[in-house]
């Protein structure tokens, strides 16, 4: 009797995922606990494993096809390896083979890149790679999708057959602009998402108030201290420790930014768990920093590392995804000057970093050169009053231009 391969649990608010990638065929036999396939939400990457070893009689979905929690994908005929007889056991599987499993099934046969799946070989088309400079960690050398992003981030340069091809492209004449467009179904990943961001629009009384700091005292204070810093710890200290750490303090003076509406309650979080936007592999991620209070700068700078590395390299586990109750964007690492962030939910407030510029501003009756940034801080209406929400950017401001009120906590 065949084992069912059913959809794990996808985690908290996390009902829909894609198959992103197949990694075994039908016939293929499988170990206990092999991986055999992917699969994507708007938060992670999920794998799924053999629940008992043997051979996959049956793939019931296709690349890129919508499964939910508890849905069977595949079928297993329990057994041990046959060896010479695997041949026959996928030819019989394929005569009972869903259409559109077939075809996902052709496709990863592709001759040229018999170590990857489908979903590695689009990431390596749309960034003009050369599959053969790129080495591959995943079993047999098979190359995965976090090998293709780390040879991207560590400056992995367009194939040269690709980058010549866009030479010639860039000097051919101008031609009609509608010959030039291409239409492209979103993929059910992006439907999510951008789903998701609706419903934060209209499921909350969303506003947005705006502040700006003086960056002078933390930029200073960093470049007093950051040699030796480095040298205690390994690893420098960033702006965004003394941002947590401010936020931190905004929050214990006002817990509504740190509540949630749950019906016709409202529930106050008296601990900290600070998310942090981190541009991704697969796009915007919030890793949680969890319990951040209690982390000491040189703490909550490691622990940072460890997430974006993580969310980089797509290895983010859903408890690190769960359990935020308040988030820090820092769109100025782009270069942004103002934003208007949107919320998280269930999170009743966002504070949005931004670029930091040069600016003439008056000190003391002079006018003087400082580094100012602006600051957004979103946030639920129903709960939060606008008072509060301009005395919780005031309180952050305070802390960043004094930051010794920080570590005194006052």
């Amino acid at each position: 009797m065949s084992v069912p391969v059913e959809v794990p649990t996808l985690g908290e608010s996390v009902t829909e995922a894609i198959i992103a990638e197949w990694l075994k065929k039908e016939g293929d036999f499988v170990e206990e606990d092999e991986i055999i396939a992917e699969l994507e939400t708007d938060k992670i990457t999920v794998e799924v494993p053999a629940p008992v070893a043997g051979t996959i009689k049956k793939l019931r979905f296709a690349i890129d096809d919508s499964v939910n929690p508890g849905d069977v994908i595949a079928d297993i005929e329990p057994g041990e390896s046959k060896g010479g007889d695997a041949g026959d056991a996928k030819a019989e599987a394929s005569a009972d083979v869903a259409p559109k499993a077939a075809a996902a099934a052709e496709e990863g046969d592709d001759t040229d890149h018999d170590k990857v799946g489908p979903a590695v070989r689009r990431l390596v088309e749309e960034n003009s790679l050369e599959l053969a400079d790129i080495k591959g960690t995943g079993p047999g050398g098979r190359v995965t999708k976090g090998d293709v992003l780390a040879h991207i981030k560590e400056g992995g340069k367009p194939a040269k057959k690709a980058a010549a091809q866009k030479a010639v492209e860039a000097s051919r004449p101008a031609v009609d602009q509608g010959a030039l467009e291409e239409r492209v179904t979103m993929s059910k990943l992006r439907q999510t998402v951008a789903r998701r961001l609706v419903e934060a629009q209209h499921n909350a009384a969303m506003l947005t108030t705006f502040n700006e700091v003086d960056m002078t005292e933390i930029m200073a204070l960093r470049k007093q201290y950051q040699d030796r810093f480095v040298k205690k710890y390994g690893f420098k200290l960033g702006f965004m420790s003394f941002f947590i750490k401010a936020s931190i303090e905004a929050l214990k003076a006002f817990p509504s930014v740190n509540a949630e509406i749950d019906g016709d309650d409202i529930v106050y979080k008296n601990y900290y768990n600070i998310g942090v936007a981190v541009g991704g592999g697969r796009g915007l991620v919030v890793p949680v920093l969890k319990n951040a209070d209690q982390y000491s700068f040189a703490q909550t700078e490691q622990e940072l590392g460890k997430l974006v590395d993580k969310a980089v390299n797509n290895k983010l586990t859903l408890p690190e995804l769960q359990g935020g109750t308040f988030t820090i964007s820092n769109g100025g690492i782009y270069g942004s000057m103002l934003s208007t962030p949107i919320l998280n939910p269930p999170q009743s407030g966002i504070l949005g970093m931004h670029n930091i510029v040069e600016r003439p501003v008056a000190i003391n009756g002079k006018v003087e050169i400082r580094p100012i940034m602006y600051l957004a801080l979103s946030y639920d209406h129903r709960i939060i009053d606008g008072r509060e929400a301009v005395s919780f950017l005031v309180r952050i401001k305070e802390c960043l231009e004094n930051p010794e009120r920080i570590l005194l906590e006052v």
